[in-house]
């Protein structure tokens, strides 16, 4: 079993102070394949640098190769404080998550007693009101550009309608809905009759976090919609993302012929919640009691394939999917680290756009991401919940369900690119085929897609 000599609390050690080696032996002591030699921590402090030490700490723990381990947390502590800039703030969150999951895994005695001694590994998320979510999410294009890009394909979509139920899976707690209430309140037809349907309770233990039930933040919406003269009909559903959704899809199910002969609009809105549906890397039925939907799985399909089909089968007006573009699946930790560090580096860096440092927001914003670096790097199995898909991957299981792609018209596009010009110039916009991408000086960051079936 892996030991650890006793060492300080995070972000308490004394500048290089390993004892009875100095900062030149630590390069000798052991070989780093392909990490750059160097005469001080200071060279240290570039982020492909930061990348590959923590690359090494990783595979080091996973090996059980304490002595390198303890060297390279070392080194690590002493150039990524947690008040640093973006890199260091991005590498001191990758560190407290490695640390966290040698705790986890038992193989670091030493470490599992700092997890549990000190509260600087744990994370203050902050649970947000009604009026603070929908600040939060108004600060940055992280959201909004789903917001906007999925409402104008929804508004397309449900043009002439007079009842429009809308299924909303959204990890923001339906702060998209009230401007597309708005939008439907000034309809030239007059505003149509719009039902609501939730997943109760999909997301409380992910962030950001609501401060109150769904029953609540229904009677909120039904009032803001009163007030725009649109009747809305809010119903939530106690459904979760570990099972697929089962009991959504039944609901679904059971008033599908209701929909078809009543003609209504049917719109499955999917707002960055997708991606925690359990995929291929998990057996396809392991966290079920058993198959929630109306056909067989292959011993490939995972509960991120059957749900898509089983929305196929509801033959739904429109399908909007937005997500962030990353690839998180990986069952390689290492693998799994290096997507995770060269995409998440991105909200680090854009946050100095539009908070100060020291502000409660800035903390609340941080903490989340911190969250999401634990899930990654920490977790393994059931409890790994972040597993993100890039855009491509998503095209393709939208495609092999019975859906085709429609294209975002220039409305569309043009009010994306208002919203952006509200924001930071770093962020923009691109077409990909049928889907828009949200771009960070021209990364990738997330995808819009609208999807009508085949």
């Amino acid at each position: 079993m892996m030991q650890f000599s006793e060492i300080p609390p995070l972000h308490q050690i004394p500048p290089f102070s390993i004892p009875t080696m100095n900062k030149n032996q630590i390069h000798r002591a052991r070989p780093w394949p392909g990490f750059p030699t160097s005469k001080g921590l200071g060279s240290f402090g570039d982020a492909n640098c930061m990348e590959q030490l923590l690359v090494h700490c990783a595979n080091a723990i996973e090996s059980n190769d304490a002595t390198l381990a303890q060297q390279i947390l070392w080194v690590l502590n002493n150039i990524a404080p947690p008040d640093g800039d973006s890199n260091q703030r991005l590498t001191c969150a990758f560190l407290r998550a490695l640390i966290v999951r040698a705790a986890k895994s038992g193989t670091c005695k030493m470490l599992a007693a700092m997890a549990n001694a000190h509260c600087s590994l744990s994370i203050d998320i902050h649970t947000f009101s009604v009026i603070e979510l929908a600040g939060f999410v108004d600060l940055t294009p992280w959201h909004r550009f789903g917001f906007t890009a999925a409402n104008a394909a929804i508004l397309e979509a449900v043009e002439g309608y007079s009842v429009i139920h809308i299924v909303d899976l959204s990890l923001t707690h339906c702060m998209q809905i009230p401007t597309l209430i708005d939008a439907i309140a000034s309809r030239l037809e007059g505003p149509p009759l719009v039902k609501l349907t939730v997943a109760g309770g999909a997301t409380e233990d992910v962030p950001p976090m609501l401060d109150l039930s769904y029953e609540e933040l229904g009677s909120k919406l039904i009032n803001f919609a009163r007030s725009r003269n649109v009747v809305l009909e809010f119903r939530a559903i106690p459904s979760t993302y570990a099972d697929g959704f089962s009991s959504l899809i039944e609901q679904l199910r059971l008033q599908h012929l209701v929909y078809a002969e009543s003609g209504e609009a049917l719109v499955i809105n999917c707002h960055m919640m997708l991606h925690y549906l359990p995929e291929e890397t998990l057996s396809p039925l392991s966290n079920v009691n058993s198959n929630p939907y109306s056909f067989e799985p292959s011993s490939t399909q995972s509960l991120r394939t059957m749900f898509l089909k089983a929305l196929r089968g509801l033959d739904p007006t429109v399908v909007v999917l937005v997500d962030e573009d990353a690839d998180f699946t990986s069952n390689n930790l290492v693998c799994r680290l290096r997507a995770a560090f060269n995409y998440l580096w991105i909200p680090y860096d854009t946050v100095d756009t539009f908070l100060p440092q020291g502000s409660k927001q800035r903390q609340w914003y941080e903490a989340d991401i911190c969250w999401k670096i634990e899930n990654v790097i920490a977790h393994e199995g059931l409890q790994r919940v972040e597993r993100l898909e890039p855009k491509s991957r998503w095209v393709q299981r939208m495609r092999n369900s019975g859906f085709r792609g429609v294209s975002f018209g220039e409305e569309a596009i043009s009010e994306v690119k208002t919203m952006l010009d509200e924001h930071a110039a770093g962020w923009g916009l691109k077409k990909e085929e049928d889907d828009i991408v949200l771009t960070w000086k021209g990364h990738n960051v997330v995808f819009a897609t609208a999807w009508l079936p085949a």
